[in-house]
């Protein structure tokens, strides 16, 4: 009862007109203008700023233009291995001489480049056509490396020419050397198969590892000079390892994509 007395009263008074009213108080203004702030940050930020996304993928390092798998032009069986792996030879040299029934054949490199892999010994019966030996092309030993990155196929399109790329080596701890630094020089838009990567590589097991999620698309990665490093290219660290990089290690590259602006994800 006493509250209902207490209402009628209120309604049965007249009106305070003269006093003044207070639409807010100061906290409530202070809550308003920061929550007016962020707001507008937040807008000119949705139409003006963009968010950055990388892919990692595997990668191996290389020289510029692969390697090829020598093949035996003859069946029979090797006799002598005239080379030995990681000796760089011209193109012409002799690699494996193979005993035929018409008389003695020798394999030779096709062209120049570094003996990676021997897949033939002494005593071997082979067949034509037979996979003996694995060439790198390179003719100098001064020849820059570089590192191919195996993308997905739908990511291709969002990978710019110049983007920079971070690569983890293998055979270099990452947690005291950091990582290698480079830029994409060049994306190639065509899959590749695993038979592609295998005669690129001068590895069949890396073209069946590389696909086995899909056909990926290969991206060149021009890695950073640097003459203050051991190895003679950039690290995230200072110094980077104290050797120097050797091609065929296979590592896992980081890619930066294209920034997307976040209000293409807004509009329809």
């Amino acid at each position: 009862m006493q509250f209902r007395q207490q209402a009628l009263a209120k309604l049965q008074s007249p009106e305070e007109l003269d006093l003044p009213v207070r639409f807010a108080r100061p906290q409530g203004w202070l809550v308003l203008s920061v929550t007016v702030v962020v707001m507008a940050a937040a807008s000119v930020w949705a139409v003006t700023g963009s968010v950055a996304s990388t892919v990692s993928a595997p990668a191996v390092l290389t020289h510029g233009e692969g390697s090829y798998i020598l093949q035996s032009p003859a069946a029979g069986q090797v006799t002598a291995v005239l080379a030995k792996e990681g000796e760089r030879l011209p193109a012409g040299s002799p690699v494996l001489k193979v005993r035929t029934a018409e008389g003695d054949a020798v394999v030779r490199t096709v062209a120049a480049g570094r003996i990676t892999a021997l897949a033939a010994t002494i005593g071997q019966i082979i067949s034509t056509g037979a996979n003996v030996a694995a060439v790198e092309k390179v003719a100098d030993a001064d020849d820059p490396l570089y590192a191919t990155v195996y993308v997905p196929a739908e990511n291709a399109a969002s990978i710019p020419s110049g983007a920079t790329v971070d690569l983890t080596v293998q055979t270099v701890p990452s947690q005291e050397y950091g990582v290698l630094r480079g830029h994409v020089k060049s994306v190639d838009r065509a899959a590749q198969s695993a038979q592609a990567i295998a005669a690129f590589l001068g590895d069949s097991q890396l073209g069946e590892q590389f696909t086995e999620d899909g056909r990926p698309v290969a991206v060149l990665v021009r890695l950073d000079r640097s003459s203050a490093t051991k190895s003679g290219y950039r690290w995230s660290s200072a110094d980077g390892p104290p050797f120097a990089l050797t091609s065929m290690t296979t590592a896992t590259g980081s890619i930066r994509l294209a920034d997307q602006r976040p209000v293409d994800w807004l509009l329809p």
